[in-house]
């Protein structure tokens, strides 16, 4: 089995695999990992007792006002991006704890903020506007004159 080829819990997507001291968002960008804060807390949910002694959800900050990887331009754009989700000082934090492992959730953590970093750097396409066809336009007349031809015919004829 290769490293790309395992999956998730429900043998969902393939799980990002973690290298060693950065995170590579795309070929512009990469993350070290020393910019990120990773806590640990104990997760809620299914699990027994097992679920009362570990802390499987893990939470991962980055503080996008703060970090020297980013250029000006791509610090604006994700801060105007994803204005939802930074906070006022200037950090995304993200939180996992879809398993019982705590590896694995950081790994969830970790896919789920490149994910989010790729989605808010991308730029969408401007929309063109554009005409709707003749054909549409004369179809939509023709419905609207049956439809008037309709309720014309069921009037009380007028008085002579």
């Amino acid at each position: 089995m290769a490293i790309g080829d395992e999956t998730g819990a429900a043998g969902d997507a393939p799980l990002h695999r973690p290298s060693r001291n950065v995170i590579v968002v795309d070929d512009q960008l990469s993350i070290p990992r020393s910019e990120l804060e990773v806590k640990t807390s104990r997760s809620s949910g299914a699990g027994g007792q097992h679920v009362n002694k570990t802390s499987s959800r893990v939470e991962i900050t980055w503080n996008v006002a703060l970090s020297p990887s980013l250029t000006d331009e791509q610090r604006q754009v994700l801060t105007a991006r994803l204005a939802s989700r930074v906070s006022l000082e200037g950090a995304i934090r993200v939180v996992a704890s879809d398993t019982r492992s705590q590896l694995r959730n950081r790994e969830h953590a970790e896919a789920r903020l490149i994910d989010m970093v790729k989605r808010g750097l991308t730029v969408p396409k401007r929309r063109r506007a554009t005409k709707p066809p003749r054909s549409a336009n004369q179809a939509r007349l023709t419905v609207k004159r049956k439809q008037s031809d309709k309720k014309r015919e069921r009037r009380r004829p007028a008085p002579e």
